[in-house]
């Protein structure tokens, strides 16, 4: 079971899969990597969710205290020592809110790089137990973008989701609240344009979330491109290829920054739109609005302290668009690291295995044949290696040649089981070593 703790951030993920499919045990899968580290720290979640509402609820009191100083200034009932008293009164409430957000961002952010922390080991201690022939269908630049790229998606949504969900439930309401106290309304008529900023929210997130996935594959493209050219710099280098090197570095930057460039677009399209929709918001306010403070249905106060309400308001509404483009690329890196962890070693340790305790060193090699590729044929046409036979007492030396591409280091790894032989058998002091513990038998050579 879940705790009762996290029931918000459960309740996130929930909603993410309910937009998705029908089926949420299915895509809840892959919440059991973040659920231990969300556990671990349920009282900190608590307390920075209690802090963050603690703040949304101060923020709604400045604007009753500027109503009372605009109503008593209008009024002309009002000294100088009543407007110190008001400003001391935001002064204080200011200081409470910077206090209470740093508790909520050092418990809740706080949460999220502990979470990125761990599912960073969680994921580079599994990679490390996959088996060679992972590594040889999986590219390196891949690898190194689920650790980057989609654990900080992870933790934007462990930690900002919780945040924008609470904001847009808490601040949002209470707001509405508030302002449906000083004119009922006028609300309505203001919040006519605040479901447009929802789902325009919702649709550039759909276009958003599209380009950072091809924005993150162009990123591994280019990780891995410029990987291997310094990895092979000493051969381009013997062989005068640095122009080419160069060229396809150039060709592939220029795509990661064709990609940015589209992603600005819609960004910067999403930006001005949630502008004129907040100041359509406010200009209904201050036609409507200034017509009732005219003709005194509301105070000059009430119509002040609803402009401040309105602007408390516009993050909530883009937050409530926001979170589900924040969970869905969660949600989908979150996927995508499950992927990773749920592949299992085509190497491993057999039920019932030998533990080698001493090694003496005889070795024989029984009509080995390997190839990369499964199921080799028969005659051996496609196989590295076929039938090698061996036989090497202990202390014994054996010199192998042969030229580049004929199998020498495919060989020895076929030793510690880097790879297994595809034919045959390799025995070490008389023992199958696919029957010994691969900790065991790599730890004797």
């Amino acid at each position: 079971m879940i705790p009762e703790l996290l029931y918000p951030l459960f309740f996130i993920f929930i909603l993410e899969s309910k937009i998705t499919s029908c089926h949420t045990p299915e895509n809840m899968k892959s919440f059991y990597l973040i659920k231990p580290y969300l556990s671990e720290r349920r009282f900190f979640i608590f307390l920075g969710l209690a802090c963050l509402i603690a703040v949304d609820f101060l923020q709604l009191f400045i604007p009753r205290i500027i109503k009372w100083a605009v109503d008593d200034l209008t009024a002309y009932r009002i000294n100088i020592i009543t407007l110190l008293v008001y400003a001391l009164y935001i002064v204080g409430i200011a200081v409470l809110i910077g206090i209470f957000r740093y508790l909520w961002r050092r418990c809740l952010i706080g949460t999220s790089r502990r979470v990125e922390e761990g599912l960073r080991n969680k994921l580079f201690y599994h990679i490390q137990t996959l088996s060679a022939s992972y590594f040889d269908t999986v590219k390196t630049g891949d690898l190194m973008a689920h650790a980057t790229n989609d654990i900080q998606h992870i933790r934007m949504a462990t930690g900002m989701g919780m945040v924008a969900l609470t904001d847009a439930v808490v601040l949002g309401t209470a707001a509405i609240g508030f302002m449906a106290y000083i004119n009922v309304k006028l609300t309505v008529f203001v919040l006519i344009p605040m479901p447009m900023i929802v789902f325009g929210t919702r649709f550039f997130s759909k276009k958003m979330h599209r380009l950072y996935g091809e924005v993150q594959g162009a990123f591994s493209e280019l990780t891995e491109v410029v990987r291997e050219r310094f990895a092979g710099i000493r051969v381009i280098k013997a062989y005068n290829r640095q122009q080419q090197a160069a060229s396809r570095i150039e060709s592939v930057s220029k795509q990661y920054i064709r990609k940015n460039l589209s992603l600005v677009k819609i960004t910067g399209s999403f930006f001005p739109m949630m502008v004129f929709f907040s100041n359509l918001s406010l200009a209904i306010v201050l036609f409507l609005g200034g017509r009732q403070t005219i003709t005194f249905t509301i105070t000059p106060g009430d119509f002040v302290a609803f402009i401040s309400y309105l602007g408390l308001l516009t993050w909530p509404m883009m937050a409530i668009g926001w979170v589900t483009n924040l969970i869905q690329r969660g949600k989908a890196s979150l996927d995508r690291i499950d992927k990773i962890i749920q592949t299992l070693p085509e190497i491993d340790d057999r039920l019932g295995g030998v533990i080698l305790k001493r090694v003496k060193g005889s070795l024989l090699f029984k009509n080995v044949g390997f190839s990369y590729t499964p199921g080799i044929h028969e005659s051996g046409t496609f196989s590295v290696l076929y039938r090698i036979n061996i036989n090497m007492d202990p202390g014994k030396i054996l010199g192998i040649v042969g030229p580049p591409g004929s199998g020498k280091s495919t060989l020895l790894k076929l030793i510690p089981r880097i790879f297994d032989v595809s034919q045959g058998s390799i025995l070490l002091d008389g023992i199958d070593i696919r029957r010994l513990k691969v900790r065991d038998l790599r730890s004797g050579i």
